[in-house]
């Protein structure tokens, strides 16, 4: 009988130290609770497929993280990489080492396939940044005086946007039909005598206080900070706007992917079209 109550007495010492919620795994490391996401069963999350895409940063990788979520959902892990120069992004996609890229236009493709050799490809187009009329020393257009300075970006495609953005200000007056290779040169009448500078399209919005306007790109107006002061822009529906809308490029034969195809279809949803129109107005205009 005694030895009936000891072994009585020792079980439940076992199963109360069992009970109190202290016990270890087989390897003898605490328990951990199930992954989030695995179903009852103790499956796995299903592991999501990798997609590298190369972005300037402004608006491009911004919108490119505003789609994160819509892109897990389908079942692949957008993962952006940023660059601040035009030649790396496009060199990183034909070299295979990122999936897509997301930074220029159409024409800027052409001219860079031609000048290295490249085939990349448009994926879908998603936005239009229009060149804007900004405020410098004077505050608005109503203001502008005989003599006044403007700063312009000097490469060709951005400068003959900006003549024509002035142009159709009636600040001057340009060749008929020249249209998209307009320069200085074409300035056929200046009723105000404004004086018009160049330079390199990134420098323009630091050059802005020292002239009375400046005309900007409408990325590096949201890098600036400057797009809630923006006077006036390109017209959407003008040649510009459909010539000079932002894509998504890749190598030839990718865009039918079903990752590529994800990402189209997030770039191109209401989601992005709100979120676009909310953050940057009308720096900022998609396109789709």
């Amino acid at each position: 009988m005694k030895k009936l109550l000891a072994f009585a007495f020792a079980l439940v010492l076992v199963l109360s130290a069992a009970g109190c919620g202290g016990g270890t795994t087989p390897s003898g490391s605490p328990s951990t609770p199930a992954p989030s996401g695995s179903t009852p069963s103790g499956d796995a999350p299903k592991e999501l497929t990798v997609l590298k895409v190369a972005a300037s940063p402004a608006p491009h990788a911004e919108i490119l993280n505003s789609v994160k979520d819509a892109m897990a959902a389908e079942g692949f892990d957008l993962q952006i990489t940023e660059y601040t120069d035009y030649i790396m992004p496009n060199n990183a996609v034909f070299n295979n080492e990122m999936d897509a890229n997301y930074f220029q236009h159409q024409p800027y493709l052409t001219d860079f396939n031609e000048k290295n050799s490249t085939d990349l490809v448009s994926a879908v187009a998603v936005h239009f940044e229009p060149l804007g009329i900004y405020p410098g020393k004077v505050k608005d257009l109503a203001s502008l005086a005989d003599g006044a300075t403007i700063v312009v970006p000097n490469d060709p495609t951005n400068e003959a946007r900006a003549l024509n953005l002035l142009a159709a200000q009636g600040i001057i007056k340009l060749t008929d039909g020249v249209g998209l290779a307009a320069t200085v040169k074409d300035i056929t009448d200046n009723p105000k005598n404004v004086k018009i500078t160049e330079v390199e399209a990134a420098q323009v919005p630091m050059a802005l206080p020292d002239y009375d306007f400046g005309v900007i790109n409408g990325n590096y107006a949201v890098a600036a900070g400057l797009s809630g002061s923006i006077l006036v822009s390109e017209d959407p529906n003008s040649e510009a706007a459909q010539t000079f809308a932002n894509i998504v490029a890749v190598k030839p034969g990718r865009e039918t992917e079903p990752a590529i195809q994800a990402l189209v279809k997030a770039l191109t949803s209401e989601e992005t079209r709100k979120f676009i129109t909310d953050k940057y107005g009308v720096a900022v205009v998609p396109v789709f």
